[in-house]
């Protein structure tokens, strides 16, 4: 795997969008593509995806493109996707449960190994363990678990996050509605349905 280049966040967001853009074209046997059309599939400029992939190294040819097999597998690479990832979800009311239905988390390279709740209970469809509360700390170093999915209401989220980080979680997926303090060493991801609503809501006329 490459070693860790550090490079802007919302650059690795786009690496995410560029894999998307690869993945479609494989499952079209497309072979080769060009960063201009890449670029257009992504909503990008050109220059804009030259510049986020410039960051691990050369990796087109002049006049040719990239070649899609091997800029997916690179992307991969960075991304941790060509490994299966470990993930908990800590919340299972019904958002919670719903992401546990959710298949598409494996196909990206993510497994959601354990889900933990105040009440456990098994959630129907879903071959995923829910555990009790008490038994995640043993969980997370046992299976060398470095992400976590957040859908606990806001009242209990920063006590649920400070746990979290204490037995070693380094980046959260948070669909809690709140704003969480974290170390400079962990990263969040918020996801606010209500507030993506909002934004849309803006446009309608």
């Amino acid at each position: 795997m490459p070693a860790k280049v550090d490079i802007p966040r919302k650059s690795i967001y786009r690496l995410s969008i560029y894999q998307r853009c690869l993945q479609r074209l494989r499952e079209n046997q497309v072979d080769t593509v060009s960063s201009a059309a890449l670029a257009k599939a992504a909503g990008v400029k050109s220059t804009q995806l030259r510049k986020d992939l410039a960051y691990f190294g050369q990796l087109g040819t002049r006049g040719l493109g990239y070649n899609v097999d091997a800029l997916s597998g690179t992307i991969g690479d960075v991304l941790g996707q060509n490994k299966l990832q470990p993930v908990i979800l800590v919340g299972v009311g019904n958002l919670g449960s719903a992401l546990l239905r959710y298949g598409g988390f494996r196909k990206e390279g993510f497994e959601i190994a354990a889900a933990f709740d105040l009440a456990p209970r098994k959630v129907p469809g879903v071959n995923v363990p829910v555990l009790d509360m008490a038994d995640m700390a043993e969980f997370i170093r046992r299976q060398h678990v470095k992400m976590a999915i957040l859908s606990v209401p806001a009242s209990g989220a920063q006590s649920v996050v400070n746990d979290l980080v204490q037995h070693g979680i380094q980046a959260i997926l948070n669909f809690s509605p709140t704003v969480l303090d974290v170390p400079e060493n962990v990263v969040v991801n918020s996801v606010d349905l209500a507030v993506e609503l909002e934004n849309l809501s803006y446009f309608i006329r």
